[in-house]
């Protein structure tokens, strides 16, 4: 039980750590190409994953109400300040300028990625990337019945993202693995106590959601708009609820 959770902080953390010192190596030009594949990429997994759901009306109703409850919370607000607090505590603070604090909140958003914390915009991304597909819920459901497999093979895949991922925003994304820790070996742990607790159906929901927020971080890494896809989180939990009622 929850070999594959522990495999995949394992490949975060090493793929991490090889782009992280291999990537500072590597001219501007190279880390842009980079970004704009990482982009493309994720773009096409969101829209496959988007059309799991048969009914989009209770997928369109979870991501609105999620994006509201995301936003009286400040759930993206949130995740940055963690990464903030951990550069601060493993990076020294250095990484990146500080954003003048008495911009206002709409200009400081359209500001480019590289005046902002590459080590917290790294630690976001990869968060989300990592922890929102369904193969996420399904493969952390089988780790806690006992079967990694799933988890194995999203393992190597998140490992090679996370060498992309790092050889960009440097070592911010080591700090997804956390991440991946709560969240898969929560799932992992809730279905070692009630086993399969999601249908077919809820899954597909979850997945669709989650394929939309994708999409939300691929517009990010292409630099198209920057989207507060945290702030969206909510409708991985509303969608497979409302589509349930």
């Amino acid at each position: 039980m929850f070999l594959g959770t522990a495999a995949n902080v394992a490949t975060v953390l090493i793929g991490s750590t090889i782009g992280a010192i291999a990537g500072a190596r590597f001219p501007e030009r190279v880390r842009s190409t980079v970004m704009a594949a990482l982009g493309l990429l994720t773009l096409a997994i969101g829209f496959r994953d988007s059309l799991k759901a048969t009914d989009f009306i209770p997928i369109l109703a979870a991501v609105l109400a999620g994006g509201v409850i995301g936003e009286l919370i400040r759930i993206e607000q949130g995740l940055e300040w963690l990464g903030d607090r951990l550069r601060d505590r493993f990076a020294g603070g250095h990484e990146m300028p500080t954003i003048d604090p008495e911009l206002p909140e709409a200009a400081t958003d359209d500001l480019p990625t590289e005046v902002r914390s590459r080590f917290a915009e790294g630690f976001v991304v990869s968060s989300l990337v990592f922890c929102v597909g369904p193969l996420t819920v399904l493969g952390s459901i089988n780790d806690g019945l006992g079967d990694p497999e799933l988890l194995y093979i999203k393992a190597g895949l998140d490992g090679f993202a996370s060498v992309a991922f790092a050889a960009v925003y440097g070592w911010g994304v080591a700090m997804s693995a956390m991440v991946v820790l709560v969240v898969q070996g929560g799932i992992a742990g809730l279905s070692a106590l009630l086993g399969d607790f999601l249908s077919d159906t809820s899954l597909d929901a979850l997945a669709s959601a989650g394929g939309i927020l994708l999409i939300g971080v691929a517009l990010r890494l292409l630099d198209l708009k920057r989207i507060r896809v945290g702030n969206l989180l909510p409708a991985l939990v509303l969608a497979p609820l409302f589509t349930a009622l």
